[in-house]
């Protein structure tokens, strides 16, 4: 078997929560069969998130996060509890554990923000060899020590993730066996070296199980790898940040958009982001801007979301704006303050993370959308990127 574990952004995400010295931390043990968390019955053993990838036979690859627990009410164990949130708004199911003590009332109101937010979870009754629950108790009853109905619970998770878990098509919807697609991938300063970055190379994947003809080339090369192919492409596809000079090579009647808009469609909203780049026309003096990174990196002088996007919408608009940036696990509670969101693309990031990070701007009234489809908009080729994957 392929021990090997896809990139993160592609892994569903499992949160196991709960009170302290629940077993939280000895059932991701006994779930994944290593010794991935620390085990005591000192309260707070746990402090950051732990997480460990793991390939559930049945479903797929996922990454199971152990937590702090949360009916610890030190200032540290409430610094533990906020990162413990931050988990849960990104995953995909939660496993909330009660151990012997019952559920506190700190558990009790995640519980509540969990049904709020429509995060599905499970609810894991721990310590059944030692102590009896109801039987009206709604939820699985297990031992974390002895094993006892852990294969029930792994069932019923795998059960839970396939009506959960949904992945949109990237490109397969929109080619045919025997396709060519172009792929333009730019190597510049901000590429990682001796890679591809993941969009570019979940397309080129998606392409070759359709069974299409992926053909890589630089932005530089574009117009001498056309004049190369006997027929034309069905797609090209290219960086955002090359999107206007792309156009302007390839003929009209070819199929042209960008790995940014691709993701947009993969894991967002599409009709949502769609709306989002049209409030560039909308912006007024004063308005903020909240830019989303999805991953902490090394900024640089031409930072695409810190420098380049900011010029871009300063240029584009003749408006005074604010801009604030936020990066990786992190997101603002008070986005009702933004005229609009920009998110990167999100190939860090799970599908649910994003998801909710779009569903929480509706319930703000913010408009959001990706640097890839904004870019696009500034560039005046909007309407052709988005016009064959609406």
């Amino acid at each position: 078997m392929n021990n090997i574990l896809p990139h993160q952004g592609l892994r569903s995400v499992v949160a196991i929560i709960g009170d302290t010295n629940s077993g939280k931390s000895l059932l991701i043990n006994k779930l994944t069969g290593q010794d991935v968390s620390i085990v005591s019955d000192v309260k707070g053993t746990t402090t950051d998130a732990v997480s460990k990838g793991y390939e559930l036979i049945g479903f797929g690859a996922i990454s199971f996060y152990d937590t702090a627990g949360f009916n610890d009410d030190s200032e540290l164990g409430q610094k533990r509890v906020k990162a413990t949130k931050k988990v849960i708004y990104k995953s995909d199911l939660v496993l909330v554990v009660v151990g012997k003590d019952g559920l506190s009332n700190e558990l009790k109101k995640e519980i509540d923000e969990l049904k709020q937010k429509d995060i599905p979870y499970i609810m894991v009754y721990n310590f059944m060899d030692e102590i009896e629950y109801k039987k009206e108790t709604d939820g699985i009853m297990i031992s974390a020590k002895t094993g006892e109905n852990i294969e029930l619970l792994r069932d019923e998770i795998i059960k839970k993730l396939k009506n959960i878990v949904v992945e949109p098509p990237l490109i397969a919807d929109k080619i045919s066996q025997g396709d060519v697609v172009v792929l333009v991938t730019p190597i510049d300063e901000a590429a990682p070296k001796g890679r591809l970055i993941m969009p570019q190379v979940q397309t080129i994947r998606e392409v070759l199980d359709s069974n299409g003809i992926a053909i890589i080339t630089k932005e530089n090369k574009i117009d001498e790898t056309l004049k190369k192919l006997k027929d034309k492409p069905s797609f090209v596809i290219t960086d955002s940040q090359v999107v206007k000079k792309v156009s302007e090579t390839v003929d009209e009647d070819i199929k042209l958009t960008t790995f940014s808009t691709l993701f947009a469609r993969y894991k967002g909203d599409f009709k949502v982001l769609y709306e989002g780049a049209n409030k560039l026309d909308d912006l007024k003096d004063g308005d903020k801007i909240l830019i989303a990174e999805g991953c902490a990196h090394r900024v640089t002088c031409n930072d695409i979301g810190r420098v380049k996007i900011p010029n871009m919408i300063r240029n584009y608009s003749k408006k005074e704006l604010v801009f604030d940036v936020v990066s990786g696990a992190d997101f603002k509670d008070n986005l009702d303050e933004y005229a609009l969101v920009i998110h990167c693309g999100g190939c860090m990031l799970n599908r649910m993370e994003i998801i909710r990070r779009i569903h929480e701007c509706v319930r703000a009234k913010t408009k959001i959308t990706n640097y890839g489809m904004l870019i696009s908009k500034i560039q005046g080729v909007f309407d052709r990127v988005v016009k064959d994957l609406i």
